[in-house]
């Protein structure tokens, strides 16, 4: 039996880079799928079609994490097209890099928007179905704990503010078995962070590995902690980063 037979998942930002990593591996080990998706409805549905056609069940939904209510109705949706929801996975995020003193406060809403306000929909919206057993995994980033370049102030603060909201929800969540836990990629080949640039090069150049993860790695560790084998795990950030943060 595979590790996630019966299990439904939600996974924001599944259309491309690591969320339809994640989509994929969740459904290979038996989960059935669904990811939302703002602007990529090919892809998307790309991805949705791979796990069709591998045997498993999927759907994409459009929903723009910009917008709270777009989160909560695909939560909803989720449970009237499957039933159920076992596995929330906050994946979806932007970056907004600029010189400090050229913020706006429309920049603020814009990034705290998608990387804070939405895990907060999605999860609030999913803890009246998710069962005993439960998880909550929200995708943050290893800048939480450094800051490892200039340009990242705004976007550290909404990763760092992912921390106190898994601690505390995994307290209240405790009591009834649900589990809530923070990964924290570092430098993952993605179109958002490609590996071919200056940045990059200067990144290998301080981690311990000396290389760049891919997507794949990332959806072996979410779907460890949405597995029974990580049932004991919760209130806690796994950084996952080739030792840069080391």
């Amino acid at each position: 039996m595979k590790r996630l037979e019966n299990k439904v998942a939600f996974v924001t930002g599944g259309s491309r880079g690591m969320g339809a990593a994640i989509s994929k591996r969740l459904a290979s080990e038996g989960a059935s799928v669904v990811l939302t998706y703002s602007k990529s409805p090919d892809k998307a549905e790309a991805v949705a079609s791979e796990i069709k056609n591998n045997g498993g069940r999927a759907l994409a939904i459009e929903a723009d994490s910009a917008d709270p209510q777009a989160v909560i109705n695909a939560v909803n949706q989720t449970v009237a097209e499957f039933g159920k929801v076992d596995i929330i996975v906050n994946n979806a995020g932007i970056y907004i890099g600029k010189v400090f003193e050229e913020h706006t406060l429309d920049d603020y809403e814009q990034l705290m928007g998608v990387n804070v306000r939405a895990v907060y929909a999605a999860s609030l919206a999913a803890v009246k179905y998710l069962p005993a057993g439960g998880r909550i995994i929200t995708i943050g980033s290893n800048m939480a704990d450094n800051a490892v370049s200039q340009q990242t102030t705004l976007y550290t603060m909404s990763k760092s503010a992912l921390s106190g909201f898994t601690r505390g929800l995994a307290r209240d969540l405790g009591p009834k078995g649900i589990t809530v836990n923070l990964v924290q990629p570092g430098p993952i080949n993605t179109d958002m962070n490609p590996s071919d640039t200056e940045l990059a090069d200067f990144l290998r150049g301080r981690m311990a590995l000396a290389e760049y993860g891919t997507g794949d790695d990332v959806a072996g560790l979410v779907t460890f902690l949405a597995s029974e084998e990580g049932k004991f795990i919760t209130g806690t950030a796994i950084t996952i980063d080739g030792g840069l943060n080391a």
